[in-house]
């Protein structure tokens, strides 16, 4: 999300700031990557979202803050939530803090998630023989959804998300909230705990095998990068209308999957050969469907997204397929 959305705002002409501990898997080769496109412009500093000196000093004169910095995994909050709160839920404090003593009122839109509703109490699931519905919201979960801070990456997401929101009342900060579902696209260097649509065509691609967690009639809502990009910009652009605001922000109900069920034909359709699978046991937190109702953000921003998930999954998958090379030596670096 971060090297897409940099790489947009460069584009554009903008000077660029850059605050990241390169601590997840990826992050050094796409800031390579956006090094090699952007030789003026980009400026970038490695370090953390936990140093509360570094960040007031970063904040000065800036005209925009994109807070997308996260431990971003459920599995890696439960075995260690300790590392969680610190970056997600302090870190984000850090972050209000540096602009709220700037004395400038500058706009921070923070990306929050999904999981920040939990186990969506109140929502009758259905299951069909190859996903999982809900049945009274077709359109899917509108903000009004009740919170439930299932998981430590849960609590930790909502509580930064809470005071991101609060932030906007008590101090008058110009924030946005956005509360995210699958986000997939080229450049994202997706594993097993997060970012499993990329995590799946990498494997596909790579000939590795997958391992699914639950039965895969699982129901996200997808959406590619660069409309997430567009929301981003759009956002800040209306800030008049958006600051203080909560957006459920997805592919909506249109480009709604089920993780393997649905979503195996497409890939086996684009690899043209069958994929190496098995399966596991569900995993804390996850949710049967989650699929976000975008209609807020069509009405106060007028976004709404343009690529399909048939679209976006294609285009990911003939980047992973033109740079198997890069994607595999990033692998065994890991393994």
């Amino acid at each position: 999300m971060g090297s897409n959305l940099a790489d947009s705002l460069l584009r554009d002409g903008c000077q660029v700031l850059i605050l990241d501990s390169l601590g997840r898997h990826g992050t050094q080769e796409n800031l390579h990557w956006l090094q090699s496109r952007h030789p003026k412009g980009l400026d970038f500093v490695h370090g953390d979202i936990q140093d509360r000196v570094l960040l007031r000093q970063l904040v000065k004169g800036v005209k925009e803050v994109y807070h997308l910095a996260a431990q971003v995994a459920v599995t890696s909050s439960v075995t260690d939530p300790v590392h969680d709160f610190n970056i997600n839920a302090l870190g984000t404090l850090n972050i209000l803090e540096a602009v709220r003593s700037s004395g400038e009122f500058i706009p921070l839109l923070f990306t929050s998630t999904n999981k920040v509703y939990g186990a969506l109490e109140g929502a009758r699931v259905t299951e069909t023989a190859s996903r999982y519905a809900l049945e009274d919201l077709p359109q899917g979960i509108n903000e009004t959804q009740a919170l439930d801070f299932l998981s430590p990456y849960g609590c930790s997401k909502g509580a930064a998300d809470q005071y991101v929101r609060d932030y906007a009342r008590i101090y008058g900060l110009p924030t946005v909230v956005f509360r995210m579902s699958c986000i997939y696209g080229p450049r994202q260097f997706g594993n097993e705990d997060q970012g499993w649509v990329a995590h799946f065509v990498i494997s596909a691609v790579l000939g590795q095998p997958i391992t699914i967690y639950g039965d895969g009639k699982q129901v996200r809502d997808l959406l590619y990068v660069e409309d997430l990009v567009r929301a981003f910009r759009l956002a800040t652009e209306n800030i008049n209308i958006t600051k203080g605001q909560v957006y459920n922000i997805g592919g909506g109900h249109a480009n709604s999957l089920a993780v393997w069920r649905e979503f195996e034909p497409l890939l086996r359709g684009l690899l043209g050969r069958p994929i190496q699978v098995s399966y596991g046991n569900w995993r804390p937190g996850d949710q049967k469907v989650y699929i976000s109702d975008i209609s807020r953000a069509a009405r106060d921003f007028n976004w709404q997204p343009a690529v399909s998930k048939e679209q976006g999954i294609e285009k990911l998958f003939h980047w992973a397929d033109e740079n198997q090379k890069m994607l595999a030596e990033w692998r065994s670096r890991f393994a």
